[in-house]
């Protein structure tokens, strides 16, 4: 009898029992000798599972009529049809073009800015100016993004420093940027580009830095010039990087900064400003829509879900390097 349960149990598992008990033994032994390893990675385990995996649970409501009252038990399912008003609604095909477009303007130039960024750096023989623009650069990051908006906010005002000094030297009028929905995209893209290029340079860096030095050699040897030596040696070196950086940036595409969005945004720009994020934070939030919220956050997800699936798929037929 017992001999029937392992042979039913292994044609289950699809794994011989031998190879099953070897396996469970390898672990159980690696536990064992990193078991410290495994305490440091448990927290991060369980923040994953609570507040990642846990709240797959509530998707549900996306495909109910959601009451908190009634619960998710209790709720009646309606099926798609909140996907089908987000469909038909007014803000679907502005708010997707407002979203893509925010997305394919931060790929082509904010995140090559740090690319670009490392490049020159690299070419800097003087250390101490080296270390001095790299500081430079490093800071805006730690800055707060509520003091960000704030300092355009107050320098792009009609009485601002921008616009006084537009007045004075070219005799513009002022602007109200911040209030014109056509200024959005160039405001909110410079400044992603300000604030974060020298954060995002610094892996880059890294990856020039592990080049084997004897390529830039013999490439003197043959008497490239510095140029050719970035064009046919330092960019080949860190495609890789570059390659798994703009996978993840992919898997982003449609989750474009709600939270700065939110501080810069008003009524007056919503024709350029407002995307997904933002209008599922007004609908689920201030207007208590949870389940429509939920089924145009859903959306957005999936779509992000299959733009990173298609991204590593063409990585892996063009390259070797991707994710998986």
């Amino acid at each position: 009898m017992a001999k029937l349960q392992i042979e039913s149990t292994t044609k289950k598992s699809g794994l011989p029992a031998m190879d099953r008990r070897s396996f469970v033994k390898r672990a159980a032994n690696d536990f064992r000798m990193n078991k410290t390893i495994y305490l440091m990675l448990l927290p991060v385990v369980v923040y994953y599972l609570i507040f990642h995996y846990g709240p797959l649970y509530g998707l549900q409501i996306a495909f109910k009529d959601y009451s908190p009252m009634k619960g998710f038990a209790d709720s009646p399912w309606i099926g798609l049809k909140h996907f089908t008003a987000f469909f038909d609604s007014f803000y679907f095909w502005r708010l997707l073009r407002n979203t893509i477009l925010l997305s394919v303007y931060s790929l082509i130039m904010a995140f090559p800015a740090g690319i670009i960024l490392a490049l020159l750096l690299n070419e800097i023989r003087s250390r101490a100016f080296k270390r001095a623009v790299q500081t430079i650069t490093y800071m805006p990051h730690f800055i707060s993004l509520v003091v960000i908006v704030g300092f355009m906010v107050d320098f792009l005002e009609r009485n601002g420093l921008i616009n006084k000094l537009l007045t004075s030297i070219f005799g513009i009028d002022s602007i109200p940027f911040m209030r014109q929905p056509e200024w959005f995209r160039t405001l909110y893209i410079g400044s992603d580009i300000w604030q974060n290029i020298g954060w995002s340079s610094i892996i880059f860096l890294a990856a020039i830095s592990n080049i084997d030095p004897s390529l830039y050699e013999a490439s003197k040897i043959d008497g490239a010039s510095r140029w050719k030596q970035t064009l046919h040696i330092t960019i080949p070196g860190i495609m890789p990087t570059v390659i798994i950086l703009l996978i993840l940036q992919i898997g982003h595409f449609m989750s474009v900064g709600m939270d700065k969005i939110l501080l810069m945004y008003n009524p007056a720009t919503y024709e350029t400003a407002d995307v997904i994020q933002t209008y599922v934070y007004r609908k689920g939030i201030l207007e208590a829509d949870y389940s429509y919220s939920a089924a145009v956050g859903l959306f957005n997800s999936v779509i992000s879900f299959v733009l990173l699936i298609l991204a590593n798929a063409i990585a892996r037929r063009t390259s070797e390097a991707r994710l998986w």
